[in-house]
């Protein structure tokens, strides 16, 4: 009996620091009523199926202990699918999909990194791939001049 309260406290501890070391992904729904409730900037990570370039940010890139960090410290993160035509959603009032609201954000390369105040008004785009640190002092340098 002991020895399995033990590998179950030890799992669970396992878990929790597992899902320390991992970004929080939202929805746009979610990122919209958390910004109401508590402000903050917001980056939506805008990808598709077949962008190599956004495979390889997800892998090396999100998964580094500095990134997940600074994200989920200074950030609402959502992950947008630039061709999903399926899920849908609605923001002030306009019913969007995935795939046009990478459009009406005027994406047209992946992986492409939109900010977006508090207010969820754009302010700009991060495209291209980028290392774990290069990402960090990007954004870092959009919280310096937005953030604030």
């Amino acid at each position: 009996m002991k020895k399995t309260v033990v590998l179950a406290l030890l799992f669970l501890q396992t878990f929790w620091l597992m899902a320390q070391d991992k970004i929080n992904w939202y929805s746009f729904e979610e990122v919209v009523k958390l910004t109401e409730e508590n402000p903050k900037m917001i980056l939506i990570d805008v990808y598709t199926d077949w962008c190599g370039w956004c495979k390889k940010m997800d892998k090396d890139t999100f998964t580094k202990k500095v990134v997940v960090d600074y994200v989920n410290d200074n950030f609402y993160a959502v992950k947008l699918n630039a061709e999903d035509k399926k899920k849908k959603f609605t923001f002030r009032g306009k019913e969007y999909s995935e795939e046009t609201m990478a459009r009406t954000m005027r994406v047209s390369s992946y992986p492409n990194f939109v900010i977006m105040d508090a207010a969820m008004e754009n302010i700009t785009q991060l495209p291209g791939y980028r290392e774990a640190d290069d990402f960090v002092a990007s954004l870092d340098k959009l919280m310096d001049t937005f953030g604030k």
